[in-house]
Formats: C-alpha cells, structure tokens, sequence
C-alpha cells in the first residue's frame, strides 16, 4: 500500500514546490509532469502514464486539487474511474478521500468547472492577442505600449553575429558579452 503523490504544472516558468509543499507528507513515490498543459490528456502525459504503471490496488494517490488531474472534464472523470477500478485511493486536498458514489458526483462538478476554467484562460488570451494586434496595426505599438509581439529580442541578433565575427569569439564568448544563452548565440549567428 503505497502513498503516492502526482504533481503537474502547466509551464516551464512554474514550479511544483508549492503543490508538495501543501500536500506535505512523506510519499513512496512522486510523479510528476512540468511544463504540460492539463488540457493534454492525462495518459499522454508521461508523469501520469508512468504512475498508472506503478500505482496498484490499495494505493493512495494524492493530488493537490482535480484540476492538476486535468482540465478536460470527460478525461477528468474517466481518468477518476480508471483509478477507483483499480482500487486506489484519490485523496484530493481540501477534498479528502474520493469514492463512489457522491465522491464521483463532486469529481464531476468541480471537473467541469476546471473544463470551463480552461475555456475561459483561452478566451481572455485570443482576447489579448486580438487587442495587441488590432493596436499594433493601428499604432505600430500593442495595447500594452510593446513594439512587436511575442517576447521581446534579448539582442540585435546582426549586432550579435558581427560582434562575434569580427572578434573572431567563441559562442562562450559571446554569450558572456551579451549576456544571452547559447541557443540565443547559435540562432543569431546561424542566420
């Protein structure tokens, strides 16, 4: 009877610290999956599909909240069955120990509403992307006083390849001077 904990998050920039951190708790084994949106299913996630390897009946699976199981209701639901069948404990913090039953009626409200959740993230960036590029057309600026959009250039990227060129440097070299990464460097001075 293991305790295991799975922990996902949705981008590289985000960490999973604050998720073990509220889970507390000594666990046999963590999955887990960083930089993976929960709108991907989660058997195609590779964190998840190696705990449903691993996990067994009598486990206990501990998640954060449901919305770390996904954001897709239907796969959140089924993904909640399939371990149930299996005969493994869902502990969902706040929550507690998940069952049939009443358990899986709450599974599927608060599913749906991390469904809709996903909806509206989608909704308010097509939004912010609309705007900036209706206001850059219009203004040669976004909605956000940026010049372009996207992230901005960490260099010149012609200043970069001569800068290099004519010192005759190293990509060392010049990510030192310019202060950017060596596949800033390569990509610059590639083109």
């Amino acid at each position: 009877m293991s305790r295991v904990a799975y922990y996902r998050v949705s981008t590289d920039a985000q960490s999973i610290e604050a998720q073990r951190q509220a889970l507390g708790g000594s666990f046999d084994r963590e999955f887990t999956d960083e930089g993976i949106s929960g709108a991907t299913l989660a058997a195609d996630r590779p964190g998840f599909a190696k705990l449903l390897d691993y996990i067994r009946d009598g486990d206990t699976l501990f998640v954060y909240a449901l919305d770390r199981l996904g954001r897709d209701a239907l796969d959140v639901q089924a993904t909640v069955r399939k371990l149930l069948d299996r005969g493994v404990t869902l502990d969902v913090r706040g929550l507690g120990p998940i069952g049939r039953g009443v358990g899986e009626l709450i599974v599927a409200v608060l599913a749906q509403m991390a469904d809709m959740e996903r909806q509206r993230i989608k909704e308010r960036c097509d939004s912010g992307r609309a705007a900036a590029k209706a206001s850059l057309a219009a203004t040669g600026m976004t909605h956000r006083g940026k010049a372009g959009l996207g992230r901005p250039f960490a260099a010149d990227a012609k200043t970069v390849a001569e800068w290099r060129k004519a010192n005759g440097a190293s990509i060392a070299q010049t990510m030192a001077h310019f202060g950017i990464s060596k596949a800033t460097v390569s990509r610059y001075c590639s083109a």
